[in-house]
């Protein structure tokens, strides 16, 4: 496996924090959310960074690699022509799916709109590796997956995570992403061990490492990335430090942002935890002695992936659509993994619509929240905020006529003209609703 760059320390880039991170001493990188990134329109502050020598990596969150069926070309293509305008020495991304049903279950297509946890077992592992594979011969640069936090366990899983990562880096020689938060999240909510993950995955595979906040609420702990980096995590930093020396670590802030003196003092505080673990590193790096194959062979995965995508179909729809919660899972943590996605799915609706909840004032996250209840997403946040909007006028809401105006002159504007679609039913009933909005 050949060595990657080193990085140093790092935080995530947001169009919020921007500017700070800019006047910021001592970042040698920047991670930003490629799926926020336009490569002919590259935000002017990350083209400063980049003229600094500041190091650029996007990071993906919509590829679904996981997910039971092939990685979507145009996806990949859109992550490689990020990698190539920023740069970019590697590309990262997810364990875990997005999306369920479609062709492959004959079922509607959903979108989760966050990242869900892949069952550890070998079937799903045999899809992860194919779609990781096909992944690295679409991009231009590495690869390397992340772990993600999760609040639910998939009943028969047949490995350890560190087990799950060590099989899948020897299959397919991809780096890895090792978030902290995450593994301190799993250990709260799944009673997984950090320290025995860190002894079963291959740490020389490490390309970076993520460092997070979170917060817990009646004994669930939660991946917030909008809160400060508690101790536990520092302490699993130390850890991982202690076995190897991370080419690249790094803050992540998405919301919530505090002062830029609080984010250096986190930083800080990360660059202390790696200093100390340091001399640890260096007496057990003759652990990071294991070549992986990087061979994922050639066996036929579709019987796997059909098992797979009827799993995650059934587990999505009970997330998002209310159907039966599937055998085996826990049926509390599921509802609290619902009302997780539901209330992210508002946030995000607010902030991608944000006339909608200037609009509906109040009245905004129960309308939508008891909307998401009955209406599973299908076509991504700016799809949902308009489906949104359709289903209360529709319904002749909201009661105020002047806020329904409003809101329908909204709607009016931002749905557009659309392509045409092949089924005449379809175009008759778009033409019907738009007909009957305009009243």
């Amino acid at each position: 496996m050949t060595q990657l760059r080193q990085l140093g320390t790092g935080i995530g880039w947001r169009p919020e924090i921007a500017e700070a991170v800019e006047r910021m001493p001592g970042i040698d990188w920047v991670e930003a959310v490629a799926e926020n990134v336009c490569p002919g329109h590259l935000p002017e502050s990350l083209l400063r960074l980049r003229e600094r020598g500041v190091t650029v990596v996007p990071h993906g969150v919509s590829l679904g690699l996981g997910g039971a069926d092939r990685p979507d070309e145009s996806r990949l293509t859109a992550l490689a022509e990020r990698a190539e305008a920023l740069g970019s020495p590697l590309v990262t991304e997810h364990i875990a799916f997005v999306r369920a049903g479609g062709p492959l279950t004959a079922s509607p297509l959903l979108e989760a709109g966050h990242l869900l946890p892949v069952p550890r077992t070998r079937d799903a592992l045999d899809v992860l590796c194919e779609n990781i594979r096909i992944a690295q011969d679409a991009l231009p640069v590495p690869l390397a997956v992340e772990n993600i936090a999760a609040l639910i366990s998939w009943p028969g899983e047949e490995m350890t995570e560190g087990q799950f990562l060590y099989d899948l880096v020897d299959r397919t020689g991809v780096r890895l992403l090792i978030d902290v938060a995450n593994l301190h999240t799993n250990h709260v909510n799944r009673g997984e061990d950090p320290a025995k993950a860190l002894d079963e995955l291959p740490v020389e595979a490490i390309a970076y490492v993520h460092v997070a906040g979170g917060f817990e609420r009646d004994g669930v702990w939660h991946d917030s990335h909008a809160h400060p980096v508690p101790q536990q995590v520092l302490d699993i930093l130390a850890d991982l430090a202690s076995r190897v020396n991370p080419p690249g670590v790094l803050l992540e802030r998405d919301e919530n942002f505090p002062e830029p003196e609080e984010l250096e003092r986190e930083l800080g505080a990360i660059r202390g935890t790696l200093e100390k673990a340091t001399s640890a590193a260096a007496v057990n790096a003759v652990k990071a002695a294991r070549s992986p194959s990087g061979e994922a062979g050639t066996q036929d995965t579709t019987p796997a992936r059909q098992r797979l995508a009827l799993a995650q179909a059934a587990l999505l729809s009970a997330l998002v659509a209310g159907t039966p919660v599937p055998e085996g899972f826990d049926r509390v943590r599921l509802g609290v993994q619902g009302r997780a996605l539901a209330d992210k799915r508002a946030d995000v609706v607010a902030r991608v619509a944000a006339e909608l909840p200037e609009i509906l004032a109040e009245g905004y996250r129960p309308a939508f929240l008891a909307y998401a209840q009955g209406h599973p997403m299908t076509g991504g946040y700016r799809r949902d905020a308009l489906d949104f909007a359709e289903h209360l006028l529709l319904a002749g809401r909201p009661e105020d006529a002047e806020t329904r105006r409003r809101l329908r002159d909204w709607w009016l504007e931002r749905s557009g003209p659309a392509p045409l679609s092949q089924r005449p039913t379809a175009r008759l009933a778009r033409a019907t609703r738009r007909v009957l909005l305009r009243r």
